[in-house]
């Protein structure tokens, strides 16, 4: 394993991880948490556990990504603010 690239991983999921609970935007905060999950997909494949790698590519990154987009699209507001 590479030090430096799972540090600039681990700096990166860090980074992912604050921006996702300080946005307001609930669009954007899903978009970041899809990020956060390849980016932890990502580091999993670095440790060798490739078969906790795709579980999380497909269930993190890909279908909870997806479900929560399309929740945000099908509520809607109640207030103007």
């Amino acid at each position: 394993m590479i030090w430096q690239f799972d540090l600039l991983i681990l700096a990166l999921v860090v980074i992912c991880a604050i921006a996702t609970i300080t946005v307001r935007d609930l669009l954007a905060a899903t978009v970041i948490f899809g990020v956060y999950s390849f980016l932890m997909c990502l580091l999993w494949a670095e440790m060798g556990a490739v078969d906790v790698a795709f579980t999380e590519a497909t269930v993190g990154a890909g279908v909870s990504t997806i479900l929560f987009i399309a929740a945000i699209f099908r509520t809607t507001r109640r207030s103007k603010d």
